[in-house]
């Protein structure tokens, strides 16, 4: 070599071609994530997709003007009840594009499942659902209501909720469901429960009318549920 010449720095090279192998990489990766849907849910995340209010945990059905937001938990016997009675109405109510219907699934009694909390699986489980499709959110839900176990049993495994999810068309929630990708985020929204009047704590069914709860008490017959909107 030549006296002046200039001395070609190898390591510099080297880490150019790594710093540029690694940014071809990182853009295959994202390429790869954005082709899949963002690939799969992470532990403790919080369920994304467009029927999913993340900020309030509400699975939202229809596109009404007004607003009827639900709080349950799988495992109350009176939020069964009040599905069978007024589920159909506010489906119609949905169908008629009058109201958009939030559900928020919650879980104030897993202290009432030997353990198992089934209540925060369950509704982990439906945000699974939900974050898979969003049109079997309600099927889903009236589905585990058709099955739901007593208070005080172990209530449903994983798998009887996954035969459930399958029974409404949804499939591959498997790892999302067992390894309760979303059970942090239920706790979290549960916390967040408004209260109804005059009540001492957090209760299933909570019911919101416009982003203002009302007590159980003041719901009308489901015939004239729409007069909650008037």
């Amino acid at each position: 070599m030549a006296d002046g010449a200039r001395k070609i720095n190898w390591f510099a090279i080297t880490v150019s071609v790594a710093v540029v192998v690694a940014l071809v990489i990182a853009a295959v990766v994202v390429i790869s994530l954005n082709n899949n849907g963002g690939g799969d849910p992470e532990a403790g995340g919080t369920p994304t997709a467009s029927n999913i209010e993340s900020e309030t945990g509400a699975i939202l059905v229809g596109d009404g003007a007004n607003r009827l937001d639900t709080y349950i938990d799988f495992m109350c016997p009176i939020c069964n009840r009040f599905e069978q009675e007024f589920g159909p109405a506010i489906d119609d109510l949905v169908a008629d594009g009058e109201i958009t219907h939030g559900i928020h699934p919650i879980a104030i009694l897993d202290n009432r499942s030997q353990g198992t909390e089934f209540s925060t699986r369950a509704a982990n489980a439906m945000y699974c659902v939900a974050v898979s499709d969003a049109a079997a959110s309600v099927p889903f839900m009236n589905a585990m209501f058709a099955r739901q176990p007593a208070e005080g049993s172990p209530g449903l495994s994983n798998g009887q909720i996954l035969e459930i999810a399958a029974s409404v068309g949804v499939d591959g929630i498997d790892s999302c469901v067992d390894d309760g990708i979303y059970a942090d985020y239920v706790t979290a929204m549960t916390e967040q429960t408004p209260v109804q009047p005059g009540a001492a704590g957090i209760g299933t069914p909570t019911i919101a009318v416009n982003g203002e709860v009302i007590s159980n008490s003041t719901i009308p017959a489901p015939a004239d549920l729409g007069s909650l909107f008037e």
